[in-house]
């Protein structure tokens, strides 16, 4: 019986956690197919709160990045409203090839048009 708690013990110590980092992200909201959201020319992930950003927080220029990200536990936002806009999206951060995904916990519109695409 102790065999087994230590074994136990020492499985527990052993796993990998397996951390999720809450970040956030500046790109355009597009509706690839129907319920099917992506957010592209997306800034770099950088380290944030789940909450929607301060007024202070969102830029006055919509900024454009490189990256695409897939928009996953879309069905609490309403994202056809902010559909081809520039956001800021808030969530967690799941890195994966080819495109990482982000589990939303907040949406804020930047504009009402997206930026170009960077050179």
């Amino acid at each position: 019986m102790t065999t087994l708690v230590l074994l136990g013990a020492l499985a527990a110590q052993a796993a990998p956690s397996a951390k999720v980092d809450i970040v956030s992200v500046t790109g355009c909201l597009k509706e690839a197919t129907a319920n099917n959201w992506t957010l592209t020319g997306a800034t770099d992930p950088v380290p944030s709160s789940a909450n929607a950003p301060a007024a202070k927080d969102i830029p006055k220029a919509p900024p454009s990045g490189r990256n695409a990200f897939k928009l996953i536990g879309v069905s609490e936002f309403n994202l056809p409203a902010h559909k081809d806009h520039t956001v800021i999206v808030k969530g967690l951060y799941i890195k994966a090839t080819p495109v990482g995904r982000l589990n939303i916990t907040s949406v804020t519109m930047v504009a009402p048009s997206c930026a170009p695409p960077p050179k």
